[in-house]
C-alpha cells in the first residue's frame, strides 16, 4: 500500500486542522480543509493561516492538484478560493452539498442567482469515487450523521475523516444541525471501523479532553474501536443515540456558524457585492 506524507497545520482560534497530503513520487498534493482566518467582531478576513500552507506547498516544490472538504464547516470559514487562486488545484466536496444549500439558502435567504446544485464547486464527490494524486488514489467515502455532505478521504493507509469522529477520549461529532442524524453517524462510525485496524486516522478537530495536556490530531481505527468513548466496540446504537441526543441538547451554536455556513455553502465565496461596492454575511433574526 501506497503511503502518502502527511503535514498538518493547526488554526487555534477554530480548533481545526488542515493537511497537505502528497504523493513523494511525484509531488502532486491536496489540501484538505484549509482555514480562512476570520476576525467576527470586526468582520474581517485574514490569510496568515493559509500562506502557511501556501508557503510549505512551495518550498517542497509540491503541485496542488485537489483542494478537498470534509463537508459544509459550521466553525470556520474555507480558504479555498484564496488557495486556489495562489497555486490552482481543483476543488471538490460530497455531492449531498445540495441538500445543505437548499437548507442554507432558505434560512440566509439568498439572492435568486445563488446555484442549489454545487456548481460553485470544481466536482461533487460519490461514494467510493477515485480521485489520482500522483501514485497515490483518494477514494471517497459518505460519512453522514454530523451534516448529511459529510465525506471522508481514504488515502492509502491514511483516512481523513472530518467532523464524524474526534480523538477517542473526546468521542463523537454532534448531530443536531439541519440534516444531521445520530442513527446515521452511528452508521458511518461503523463503516469507518471496517477499515484495517492499523489505519491511520486524521482529525479535523480537536478540543483537548479533560486531563490531557497536548493537542492532537492523529488516532488509528484500532484505537477509535477499543477506546472511543462514545462509539467503543460494544456500545449499541440505541445507547449512542440517546446519549449523542442528550449531549446535543446541552450545545451552544458554534461561534462562527451563521458567517461560516452561508460562505461555506459557496465553496468559500462571500456573497456578491451590493451596489455599494461592499459585501455583506446576514445574520437572521431568532432563527436558532
Amino acid at each position: 500500500m501506497m503511503t502518502p506524507v502527511i503535514q498538518e497545520f493547526f488554526d487555534s482560534d477554530s480548533n481545526t486542522y488542515s493537511y497537505v497530503v502528497y504523493c513523494q513520487q511525484t509531488k502532486k498534493a491536496a489540501v484538505i480543509d484549509p482555514v480562512l482566518n476570520f476576525d467576527a467582531a470586526a468582520c474581517r478576513t485574514a490569510t496568515h493561516g493559509i500562506k502557511q500552507i501556501i508557503n510549505y506547498l512551495t518550498q517542497q516544490q509540491l503541485t496542488l492538484t485537489w483542494i478537498l472538504e470534509t463537508h459544509v464547516h459550521a466553525d470556520h470559514l474555507s480558504a479555498a478560493p484564496f488557495l486556489k487562486q495562489q497555486l490552482g488545484g481543483s476543488t471538490a466536496i460530497g455531492r449531498q452539498i445540495t441538500q445543505v444549500q437548499q437548507v442554507f439558502a432558505e434560512v440566509f435567504h439568498a439572492e435568486p442567482e445563488f446555484c442549489r446544485d454545487g456548481s460553485q464547486f470544481d466536482l461533487l464527490l460519490n461514494d467510493h469515487e477515485q480521485l489520482a494524486l500522483g501514485e497515490l488514489t483518494i477514494e471517497v467515502l459518505h460519512t453522514p450523521g454530523h451534516t448529511p455532505a459529510c465525506v471522508s478521504y481514504l488515502i492509502g493507509d491514511a483516512v481523513f475523516v472530518g467532523d464524524t469522529l474526534f480523538m477517542p477520549d473526546y468521542g463523537s461529532a454532534r448531530c443536531d444541525f439541519p440534516g444531521g442524524s445520530a442513527e446515521v453517524l452511528y452508521q458511518s462510525a461503523q463503516r469507518l471501523f471496517q477499515l484495517p485496524k492499523e489505519t491511520r486516522m486524521f482529525l479535523c478537530h480537536d478540543y483537548k479532553a479533560a486531563g490531557r495536556n497536548e493537542f492532537c490530531f492523529q488516532t488509528t481505527i484500532g484505537a477509535q474501536i477499543s477506546a472511543n468513548i462514545h462509539l467503543h466496540q460494544g456500545v449499541s446504537q440505541a445507547e449512542f443515540v440517546q446519549m449523542r441526543e442528550q449531549r446535543d441538547a446541552t450545545l451552544s451554536m458554534p461561534k462562527l456558524m451563521l458567517p461560516a455556513v452561508q460562505v461555506n455553502m459557496r465553496a468559500g465565496q462571500f456573497p456578491p457585492v451590493e451596489d455599494n461596492g461592499v459585501q455583506y454575511l446576514k445574520l437572521p433574526l431568532n432563527r436558532f
